[in-house]
């Protein structure tokens, strides 16, 4: 079964998230990746990963991968916020996140923690060959 992670990041993150996945492009491989629209499109573009892209987070990327978490069709988000700034579509973040944690999907919200996530799954797929 493969692990299917969610990829979100903010505008002033998306350096931040392209980066993180140039450090795990290895893992990352070994998954299924959604995220949303101009996120997905640069991490793909950047370290040749194929991404299903949803909508841009303000018009309803957030939301279309909350629903896909609903369904049990998610297994980790890992969503770099850009805390200083505010969103247009705060609800639809704040709905993600209590998805997350509804249906105990662990849910990475800054680069530490993105990290401790990512090396947790790099240790458990490294087991399974």
């Amino acid at each position: 079964m493969t692990t299917r992670i969610a990829l979100i990041a903010h505008d002033h993150k998306k350096d931040d998230i392209v980066r993180l996945a140039g450090e795990y492009v290895d893992t990352l491989r070994r998954c299924d990746i959604i995220a949303t629209g101009t996120t997905g499109g640069r991490i793909s573009e950047a370290h040749g990963l194929q991404v299903e892209r949803m909508l841009s987070g303000p018009h309803g990327g957030d939301l279309q991968i909350g629903a896909q978490l609903a369904e049990g069709r998610v297994d980790m988000v890992i969503f770099l916020r850009d805390p200083m700034t505010p969103q247009p579509h705060e609800p639809d973040i704040n709905a993600l996140v209590r998805a997350c944690d509804v249906h105990n999907i662990p849910c990475a919200t800054n680069i530490s923690t993105a990290r401790m996530v990512l090396d947790v799954l790099t240790l458990r797929l490294t087991q399974q060959v």
